[in-house]
């Protein structure tokens, strides 16, 4: 089991800057997924841990030594890629064997990891096939199989379900969470942009902040467990990017302060968020959020006529005009019977709402604010 110490890393490409004084220790046997937007130095960090990038500043430590003079093959990391990255001349069992064969493994010893492999990744039947006969999600397993015969210490995921449809990244998602558990004493560090693979993926979720303007650099937003970046996002960024449908933003202003308690106007709707009022001034211009799934719809005395629905079967999304608010609120409902141009009471639950600051900070809750979400998130 290999612990990871990133420490002050950065990284820049002539005079852009990549990432800027990254701090991160990933625990020995976890997964760890990078996520973010495109261009926020994910691939460029994973790069930096495989050796393939050298930082320009800062120390990588894996398993208690010091990598950054250590060439990718001495740091016993093994990296799946989003092309595969396969030998096309060569089959199943030949692009399983190369590796260990340059290494002077003897026979018997590779064919045993390759037997191993097979029957984790589900492979009989295809060892002596070319990757051409092969389907994206077949390939994309063996190529994640050509990772495990080397038995490393850490396993590096670049973005590898990009190139499959839709069914198949379910699929392969599954097998690779099916992975992570047979192999219990390795760690995995996964590159995504889709933050549903980071929710259901990671033990702890690392979302890297793009760059705001070309002299800024990447910096992690927040790290941790999904369902605290979801329930307890750091910031307007993260509140924005972890969760799908993406949470509802209005802009309001503060009207009054309490006990655990803010009243804001957003457009002459007065709502209450259950928060800690402390460094808040009445008047300070803030946005308020809400998930889909917060919004009560036939409760409450707000009115709002419905702009569109989409009906997903299980569940439908319902979006409501608000005065003075250019984007609908979007409802998550249960009832397949609401349509456009349909006036409906909702209410937007105070122990539900987050509150961001100007500069995009979320306002903390308090101790009584903290146990009302507990109860509403279940």
């Amino acid at each position: 089991m290999s612990r990871i110490e990133l420490r002050g890393i950065s990284k820049r490409f002539g005079d852009t800057p990549v990432l800027n004084d990254i701090d991160l220790s990933i625990a020995a046997g976890e997964f760890c997924v990078f996520v973010g937007p495109s261009g926020c130095g994910k691939s460029t960090l994973l790069r930096l841990l495989a050796g393939l990038e050298d930082p320009c500043a800062g120390e990588i430590e894996i398993d208690g030594v010091l990598v950054n003079d250590l060439p990718p093959a001495q740091r016993n990391v093994a990296m799946v890629f989003q092309s595969y990255a396969l030998y096309p001349h060569m089959s199943v069992f030949q692009n399983m064997a190369f590796g260990l064969q340059h290494r002077k493994l003897p026979a018997g010893e590779i064919e045993r990891r390759i037997a191993d492999a097979v029957r984790i990744l589900q492979l009989d039947g295809l060892l002596q096939r070319r990757p051409k006969e092969l389907s994206g999600g077949q390939r994309q397993r063996v190529a994640i199989a050509r990772a495990i015969v080397r038995q490393p210490k850490v396993f590096l995921f670049d973005e590898p379900l990009s190139n499959l449809d839709a069914a198949l990244r379910v699929q392969t998602r599954l097998e690779i969470a099916r992975l992570h558990r047979a192999l219990g004493s390795a760690s995995m560090v996964y590159v995504t942009h889709d933050q549903v693979e980071a929710m259901t993926l990671a033990d702890r979720i690392v979302l890297l902040q793009p760059l705001a303007g070309r002299n800024d650099a990447a910096s992690v937003a927040q790290a941790g467990a999904p369902l605290a970046l979801y329930h307890h996002p750091a910031n307007r960024f993260v509140a924005a990017f972890i969760g799908s449908p993406a949470m509802n933003f209005v802009d309001a202003t503060v009207q009054s302060l309490g006990d655990g308690r803010v009243l804001a106007d957003a457009h002459g709707m007065l709502c209450a968020a259950q928060l800690s009022p402390q460094g808040l001034a009445v008047g300070e211009p803030v946005t308020l959020g809400i998930r889909p799934e917060h919004v009560l719809l036939g409760e409450g005395a707000q009115r709002a006529r419905v702009s569109h629905v989409e009906h997903l079967g299980e569940v439908s999304h319902v979006y409501l005009e608000l005065p003075g608010v250019s984007t609908p609120l979007l409802a998550k409902s249960a009832c397949d019977d609401i349509a456009i141009y349909d006036v409906l009471a909702f209410d937007l639950p105070a122990q539900a709402m987050h509150l961001f600051r100007a500069d995009g900070v979320a306002q903390a809750r308090g101790d009584a604010a903290e146990r009302s979400v507990a109860a509403v998130n279940g």
